[in-house]
This record gives structure tokens, sequence and C-alpha cells, in this order.
């Protein structure tokens, strides 16, 4: 499985302005409503909120990996969003979030969901990586860093 195959350019946003965790995940899931990927995107970003109830899906290093199924979704989906300045996002180290890799998926996705997560969480373990990542200007760029990424 590539991530570039669930994560659509229209799903990606460069500069990710808002200062929450809250609205971080509505602007994500408004990306995939866009993309014809998610048919309710008020009602993914509920379901995202009670996973992150659960515990914080901000696994430190600057990054968070929101994720959640939903009857709604059809396929497994992906949005990426890159704030420039950072956000508080209750990460487990305390420190802002500046990397936002959402992963929705259909109830039945259990496996691939799980790779996808998997994927997600190695490649982005890696510092240059990440800064890779916050130093692209578009979300061709982005596509382009994962798509090279994603080979190995």
């Amino acid at each position: 499985m590539k991530l570039v195959d669930i994560l659509l350019p229209g799903a990606v946003s460069v500069d990710l302005g808002v200062p929450s965790k809250k609205e971080a995940l509505e602007e994500l899931c408004g990306l995939l409503a866009k993309t014809g990927q998610l048919p309710d995107a008020k009602s993914m970003v509920n379901i995202l909120l009670e996973r992150e109830a659960l515990g914080s899906t901000g696994i430190g290093q600057g990054v968070a990996i929101p994720h959640g199924k939903s009857p709604s979704v059809k396929t497994q989906a992906a949005a990426l969003g890159i704030s420039k300045r950072g956000m508080d996002f209750d990460s487990l180290d305390g420190e802002p979030v500046h990397i936002v890799f959402l992963l929705i998926a259909p109830p039945d996705a259990a496996g691939n969901h799980l790779k996808a997560l998997a994927k997600v969480s190695r490649l982005l373990k890696d510092k240059f990586f990440r800064q890779a990542l916050k130093d692209s200007k578009s979300a061709d760029e982005i596509l382009k860093i994962i798509r090279e990424e994603d080979e190995y």
C-alpha cells in the first residue's frame, strides 16, 4: 500500500493556520470532503474528537496522527496539514505539533488502516523527513517527498 494512493493533492495543506486540535481536524476533514472522500466532515470530526478523548494522537516530536473509522467513509483516505508556527495538540511530549497526518477508513478496513498507521508512524520518526515536509512550499512537493520515501 502506498500513502500517495490515499493522500490526494487536494487533501494537503502546506500552511495549516489554526491554533488548536479541533480546528485542525475540522480543516483537514473539510479538505477530504472537498476531494469527495468524506461525505460528512462534521460527523468525522466528532468521531476523531471522541478518539482523542481516549488519548492524544499527538505522538511527540511535533507530529500528530489522528485517525478514525466511519460507516460514511467508503475507502481509506488521508489528509496532511503542516503548521509553520505549531499548535496545541495535547501531545505526549507537551510540544507544539507541526505535522498532522489524518487517516480515515471504513469500519471494515482494519488491516489496511493499521498498515497505513504503521507506515505513517515509521516515516515520521525520521527527523529529515519531518523537516522536508515542514520546508515544503506546495502539495506537489509534499507528495513527491512522500512518494520517494514510500518506495522503501
